[in-house]
C-alpha cells in the first residue's frame, strides 16, 4: 500500500463516526429534556438571575456561569429533531416549552432590571448582545452540530449541552431583551431578540441536518393520508426555518461589510481638509446609511463632493451618506468627544511619523554599514583588469516610469581601452557582488 493510500485510510478511520452513533438513545434523551417542569424550572430561574446580575455588573465570568446551567438548549434541539423525524407532536411540545421558557426569562429579567439600583453608564456586556454578526451565525450552526453529535455518540466525551450553550449564548440575549423592556429601549429589546432568534434558528437547522445525515428513525403513520399531511407540514416548517436563516445571514453580512467600510474610511480620513469628522451614526435596514458629524470651517459643495468621492472608494455610495456640519458644539459630551478624537488622530500621526523616522534611520545605518571602499576596489580592479582605466560606482534607487515600482541597486560604469569583452564584464560584475557583499550590482561599459 502506498503512502497516499495509507494517509487516506488513516483519515477515513479517524473521521469515521457511523459506528459510534446511537440514534435511538439520542432521540430518547432529547425527548426527556424538552419539558419545562421539575428541576428545569428552578435551573432556569437561577440562570436568569445569574445572567442578569452578570450583565448588570459587566462580568463575563458570571454570564458564562449562567450559560453553563441554562436549560434552554433542550427544547430547541427537540424542535430540530422533530423536524428531522417528522414528529409533529415533538415539534409542538418543543415550541411550547421553549415559548414558556422565553416568556418567563423575559418577565424575570425585566423585573430584575426594574428593581436593580445599579445603572452602569457604559453597559458593554448588554450592548454586545444587540448587534448580531456573521460569527454568531457560524457559532450557532456549528454549536448545534456539536450538540446533536454529543447527544448521539455512544461514549460521552467532553462536549456537553452546557458547553454548546456557552458557545451559542442563549440566555444573555434574553436577559438583555428583558433589560430593553425594563428601560423601554427598542434598541436593546429588538437587537437582543434578533440575536436570540438567530441562535435558535441555526441550532434547529443544524439539528435537522444532523438528524437526516445520521438517519434517525422517522415516525410511522397509520395511513398514507396522515403521512402526506405531516410531510407537507414538516416541509413548510423546514422552509420557515431555512428561509429566514438565509435571509438573516445575508443581511448581517451586508451590515457588517457596510460598518467595516465606514470604520476604515473614518480611520484614514477623520481630518478632512480644515474639518474634523468627530462622530458617525450608522442606520441599518433595507437601505444602510451613515451620517457623518463634522466640525470645522465648513464644507461647501465641492468639499462635500470630495468627501463623498473619498468615501465611495471604500464602498460607501454617495446616496448612503448624510453630512451634518456643526461649527459650534454646545453639548459637553460631544465637545469632549471632539477633543478626545483630535488627540487620538494626533497621537496616531505621531506614531506613524516615529515609525517612518525609525525606518529611515535603519536605512541610513544600513547604507553607512555598507560604505564602498572606492580606492581599494579601484586598485584591485586595475590589477585584475589592466585595460579598465576608470570605474564609477554608485548606489541609488531605480524607478520604472510605467508602474512607478522602486528598487535599490548598485551601478558600476567602467571605461576601458581597449573595451573589455562581454565575458569580462560579466566576470567583473560577479566579482563586485562578492567584494561588496551586494547582489544588486550591475556593471555597464561606457562606449
Amino acid at each position: 500500500m502506498s503512502l497516499k493510500q495509507d494517509i487516506k485510510a488513516y483519515i477515513r478511520l479517524t473521521a469515521k463516526i457511523a459506528d459510534q452513533i446511537d440514534v435511538n438513545a439520542a432521540a430518547e434523551s432529547i425527548r426527556r429534556n424538552i419539558y419545562f417542569r421539575g428541576p428545569n424550572v428552578w435551573i432556569l430561574a437561577f440562570s436568569i438571575i445569574i445572567a442578569s446580575v452578570g450583565l448588570n455588573i459587566n462580568s463575563t465570568a458570571v454570564i458564562i456561569g449562567a450559560m453553563l446551567i441554562s436549560p434552554l438548549m433542550g427544547p430547541i434541539i427537540g424542535v430540530g429533531l422533530g423536524l428531522g423525524i417528522d414528529d409533529t407532536k415533538l415539534i409542538v411540545e418543543g415550541i411550547r416549552n421553549l415559548l414558556v421558557m422565553v416568556i418567563i426569562s423575559l418577565l424575570a429579567s425585566s423585573l430584575y432590571f426594574l428593581l436593580s439600583p445599579l445603572n452602569l453608564p457604559n453597559p458593554t456586556e448588554l450592548e454586545a448582545r444587540t448587534s448580531p454578526s456573521i460569527y454568531d451565525i457560524i457559532i450557532a450552526l456549528f454549536g448545534g452540530f456539536a450538540g446533536i453529535l454529543e447527544l448521539a455518540r455512544k461514549e460521552k466525551g467532553t462536549v456537553v449541552l452546557s458547553g454548546v450553550a456557552i458557545a451559542t449564548a442563549l440566555m444573555p440575549p434574553l436577559c438583555t431583551a428583558g433589560y430593553g423592556i425594563a428601560k423601554l429601549s427598542p434598541h436593546f429589546f429588538f437587537g437582543a431578540m434578533g440575536l436570540f432568534l438567530i441562535n435558535t434558528i441555526f441550532i434547529i437547522l443544524a439539528t435537522y441536518i444532523a438528524t437526516k445525515y445520521f438517519h434517525f428513525n422517522t415516525v410511522k403513520f397509520e395511513n398514507e393520508a396522515s403521512a402526506r399531511r405531516t410531510s407537507r407540514l414538516i416541509t413548510a416548517l423546514v422552509v420557515l426555518v431555512t428561509v429566514p436563516s438565509i435571509w438573516s445571514a445575508t443581511v448581517i453580512v451586508k451590515n457588517n461589510s457596510f460598518t467595516a467600510a465606514v470604520e476604515n474610511f473614518i480611520s484614514e480620513n477623520r481630518i478632512f481638509g480644515k474639518n474634523y469628522i468627530y462622530d458617525y451614526k450608522i442606520t441599518q435596514g433595507r437601505k444602510r446609511n451613515v451620517t457623518f458629524l463634522v466640525t470645522g470651517e465648513g464644507l461647501d459643495a465641492g468639499d462635500q463632493l470630495a468627501l463623498m468621492d473619498a468615501a465611495s472608494e471604500y464602498g460607501i455610495p454617495h446616496d448612503r451618506i448624510n453630512l451634518i456640519h456643526r461649527s459650534f458644539i454646545s453639548d459637553k459630551n460631544e465637545s469632549d468627544q471632539v477633543i478626545q478624537g483630535v488627540y487620538e488622530v494626533l497621537e496616531d500621526q505621531l506614531v506613524k511619523k516615529d515609525s517612518l523616522i525609525n525606518s529611515l534611520r535603519q536605512q541610513v545605518n544600513s547604507l553607512g554599514g555598507r560604505e564602498i571602499p572606492y580606492s581599494q576596489v579601484a586598485k584591485e580592479v586595475s590589477i585584475q583588469w589592466p585595460d579598465i582605466k576608470e570605474i564609477f560606482i554608485s548606489r541609488g534607487a531605480s524607478v520604472t516610469t510605467d508602474s512607478l515600482d522602486t528598487s535599490f541597486r548598485t551601478l558600476a560604469i567602467i571605461t576601458a581601452d581597449p573595451p573589455v569583452s562581454k565575458e569580462q564584464t560579466n566576470r567583473l560584475e560577479q566579482w563586485l557582488k562578492v567584494r561588496l557583499s551586494d547582489t544588486t550590482v550591475v556593471v555597464q561599459q561606457k562606449r
